[in-house]
């Protein structure tokens, strides 16, 4: 697509799009179970103040490139550097838009396969062995869940290939406002249960005695995931923005959202939690067998069940969108293919690794990779390595390699907006941002204790 031709999102519509690229499972699965193992307040205090000084300036940082450059994740290093080897940086984001939508799409068609049983009322009167037995024998089955993860991942494609303003742009100003009426009315819900007060008390009440280094490093990590940074959506996105747009204003809109999704995530969940006297710190299983367990005791069950995984696969759908789009980009802007092509090759690609994902759940249990089944080792390696090293690399590239008038310019749209924190900014990516995420990166391999953390 040439660059005088290329398609831009309205304002509303930019904002819905990186909204729900940033909003996904992380927001309404692992944040809650997070804040429930860190203590509550405390660890949310923290998250915030990471997204403010972390998340923040490199998804403003990501805009920019995109913007600036008007291209795909790979393509816009190589226009704003075409003699260095910047480009690779963006190939990365590329690469690992498509590993996490391997692993990405099963746990997606989960909440498909949870929807319809919600709907039928399986949750009545089942005990929680039995949940668990259930969800082990689902997650762990050979056909079913393959199944649900090339539903879900054609629902994705059918999006992508509609194009940005008429798939992506649309469905997002439609899915975005849908998830936060949900999610608003099942925090209603959980807050009128009995005791469910006793949860807004565990999730607002600050302990500054709970903030050690673990739980610093944890909120810096989860502020820099749930943004969706380091992956190249945020670049591809940002190249479709209009450049009349305050991009510093966009991405604050697009933080306090995301946050504002994970916030009132936790206030539907730990009332409930409460209510029904469950261990607020439990992991992942709070979504697919404690929770369930806990609609079932409410009157409405199958109402209130079905709305909650609705919500998460309405997360999930408007983020795989954007992961889809990145790969498209590239291949569309790079390799000179066809969207129809793109989206479709992608995708079949998409389900390969996803059928490898799900499989080492259950058949391929024990066939490892450094100790790792593929839906662990996918996961490791986007979270533990490319996501983290593309975000040092972003910060560096727009503190360091960029011309800070350029910054300027862009940021300003040619002077239209007063940036009055420019030099923050570039203080933030040239320095806190890249030691930031090399701490991420370093905890995530148990390193930080090296350093005395």
């Amino acid at each position: 697509m040439a660059k005088k031709d290329r398609i831009n999102f309205s304002k509303i519509g930019a904002i819905a799009a990186a909204t729900g690229s940033a909003v996904g499972l992380g927001n309404i699965w692992r944040f809650p179970y997070l804040l429930g193992e860190s203590g509550g307040g405390a660890f949310l205090l923290v998250y915030i103040l990471c997204v403010i000084f972390l998340g923040l300036p490199v998804m403003i940082s990501e805009f920019s490139i995109g913007r600036m450059a008007q291209a795909n994740a790979a393509g816009s290093f190589r226009t704003l550097a075409p003699k260095g080897k910047w480009w690779l940086v963006g190939l990365m984001g590329v690469i690992c838009s498509f590993i996490i939508l391997g692993f990405y799409v099963v746990v997606s068609g989960w909440t498909l396969e949870y929807i319809a049983q919600s709907i039928g009322n399986k949750f009545s009167h089942v005990s929680p062995a039995q949940l668990n037995q259930s969800f082990t024998n689902f997650s762990t089955d050979t056909f079913r869940p393959i199944g649900w993860m090339i539903l879900f991942t054609a629902f994705t494609c059918a999006i992508v290939l509609a194009g940005v303003k008429d798939g992506i742009e649309k469905s997002t100003k439609f899915m975005m406002p849908l998830l936060f009426l949900i999610i608003i009315i099942l925090g209603i819900r959980s807050i009128t249960l009995p005791n469910g007060t006793e949860g807004l008390k565990f999730l607002f009440k600050t302990d500054f005695g709970k903030i050690n280094s673990e739980v610093v490093l944890s909120a810096m990590g989860q502020a820099f995931f749930s943004l969706s940074l380091g992956m190249g959506c945020m670049i591809t996105y940002g190249s479709y923005m209009n450049k009349h747009n305050n991009l510093s204003s966009t991405a604050l809109q697009v933080t306090i959202l995301d946050t504002l999704v994970a916030i009132l995530a936790s206030i539907a969940i730990f009332p409930a939690v409460f209510s029904f006297g469950i261990d607020p710190a439990q992991g992942p299983e709070l979504v697919f067998i404690t929770l369930p367990h806990i609609f079932s005791q409410m009157q409405g069950s199958a109402i209130w069940s079905t709305l909650f995984f609705i919500l998460l696969a309405l997360a999930s759908l408007t983020s795989t969108i954007s992961l889809l789009e990145v790969i498209v980009a590239y291949m569309n802007e790079e390799l000179h293919i066809s969207r129809a092509k793109a989206a479709i090759g992608s995708s079949v690609g998409v389900i390969i690794l996803g059928v490898m994902a799900s499989f080492s759940l259950g058949i391929w249990k024990e066939f490892t990779i450094f100790g790792l089944g593929f839906f662990d080792l996918f996961d490791a390696l986007t979270s533990k390595v490319l996501m983290p090293v593309g975000g040092i690399f972003i910060s560096l590239f727009v503190g360091w390699k960029i011309d800070k008038q350029k910054i300027y310019k862009e940021l300003s749209s040619n002077g239209k907006y007063k940036i009055p924190f420019l030099n923050v900014f570039l203080l933030i990516t040239r320095y806190l941002a890249p030691l930031a995420i090399l701490l991420i990166l370093l905890n995530q391999f148990g390193l930080t204790k090296w350093l005395g953390f």
